[in-house]
């Protein structure tokens, strides 16, 4: 029975909470895992879901489902949270799960937000009760939980991964929130334009809860006109919303980076600049764009023009001294020196080959001529300083089982298109 402090919790709640759907009919979003007939909605309606993992960006719905599943099924329901939880508590949790499936027969599902912070010795501890069946376990998280959570675990659970929500649910639940005088904001006269809503529907992007809050706080904070009314322009939206936010998962920041690199690689200037924004934007510290940058000046860019290396490295050094938002210019020249410049991997390819041959061919003598004259006891000679021919001389500087071993073979793009080497020269006459 509901009592005085629980109508004062509930009302004081943001409205994202009071909003949250409790049934299958109110959930907004994720018909490709929630829709009619899909197996999560025909598992859920007939009792018969196992434990299960939510994978997704925030305020996509995995806690707000969770829960429905918990009221649906007629089931126990405990949450905790794995930021403040350890073995001690899901121990607890797993004894009173037990007693209840013993005495009563009812199940008791666990849900474990951000589940991807437990370490294996916590995820180890609910491994027999979750294949025993006294506890179902419901993991929520907002990384990949094949990358960031303990195989063992995942390889008991069904994964569901949850996309963003489109603008148009979004909407959908702005405007029933709108409405809605029990836990909405149905009670006040509002008047917001369209491309209000519009707006803080972009900035969430894809996310309610940063939606619902924003509403709140444009009506909230907005003083009533005249006639008691509240009118949200696009201006009151854009201050209670401010940008969009781009919020990434590990998962999501390694694809952006590799999307990054390979952009570079690609010699595509506008997806490299879209993709170091978006990371930027994201949370990801500038200098590890501008370490990518020198890395790729040379594995990619190389000896095709050696200068790119200089720019990056330039670059690296400017923005240090600078920082942003100025620096970002400096990033953003370099990105678009390296793609734009022609491309060898010809020293990443001499690289893995030198690697390769040191690491796998018996060490050769350093031929007598090229070795240290000081403190040997035998006069040393046969050495031909190239100074001496004009800056280069036909002279074996390889061990002799490696003699005829050619390591780095220039391409036949930008700079590189231009060298003559001595050893390409002898290469060519063999």
């Amino acid at each position: 029975m509901n009592t005085l402090f629980d109508f004062n919790t509930n009302a004081a709640a943001p409205l994202a909470e009071r909003m949250r759907p409790t049934t299958l009919d109110e959930f907004v979003g994720q018909e490709h895992i929630i829709g009619e007939n899909s197996l999560l909605r025909r598992a859920i309606k007939t009792g018969t879901l196992g434990s299960c993992i939510f994978y997704g960006g925030p305020g996509c719905g995995k806690t707000t489902l969770a829960n429905i599943i918990a009221n649906t099924t007629n089931s126990d329901f405990v949450k905790l949270n794995a930021v403040s939880s350890g073995v001690s508590d899901a121990k607890q949790v797993i004894e009173d799960a037990k007693r209840t499936l013993e005495l009563y027969g009812r199940k008791t599902y666990l849900l474990l937000d951000e589940c991807h912070r437990w370490n294996k010795a916590q995820s180890d501890c609910v491994l027999e009760a979750i294949e025993k069946g006294i506890i179902l376990f419901i993991g929520s998280t907002t990384e990949n939980p094949f990358i960031s959570m303990t195989k063992a675990i995942v390889s008991r659970c069904r994964v569901f991964e949850f996309k963003k929500i489109s603008d148009e649910d979004i909407l959908k639940v702005l405007n029933r929130a709108l409405k809605d005088k029990e836990k909405g904001l149905g009670n006040y006269s509002v008047n917001i334009s369209e491309d209000a809503l519009n707006h803080i529907v972009f900035a969430a992007n894809g996310d309610v809860r940063n939606a619902l809050n924003s509403l709140e706080l444009a009506v909230l904070s907005t003083t009533p006109n005249s006639d008691g009314t509240i009118v949200v322009d696009k201006n009151v939206a854009m201050q209670s919303s401010q940008k969009q936010t781009l919020s990434i998962d590990n998962s999501m920041y390694y694809d952006m980076i590799s999307a990054f690199i390979k952009s570079m690689r690609g010699s595509d200037s506008d997806a490299a600049l879209y993709w170091a924004e978006r990371l930027i934007q994201s949370g990801c510290d500038p200098l590890l764009i501008a370490r990518r940058i020198i890395i790729h000046s040379s594995e990619d860019v190389g000896m095709a023009d050696p200068n790119a290396l200089v720019v990056a490295t330039s670059a690296l050094t400017a923005f240090q001294s600078i920082g942003m938002p100025e620096g970002k210019k400096l990033l953003y020249q370099a990105i678009i020196y390296v793609c734009e410049a022609p491309k060898s991997n010809s020293v990443e390819v001499a690289q893995f080959k030198v690697e390769d041959i040191v690491s796998n061919t018996k060490p050769g003598d350093v031929p007598l001529y090229l070795q240290d004259p000081n403190y040997k006891l035998e006069k040393i000679s046969g050495y031909k300083y190239p100074h001496d021919y004009g800056g280069w001389v036909e002279q074996q500087y390889l061990p002799d089982n490696l003699k005829d071993v050619q390591i780095y073979t220039p391409s036949k793009n930008g700079f590189e298109k231009n060298l003559v080497r001595a050893k390409i020269i002898k290469h060519n006459k063999d």
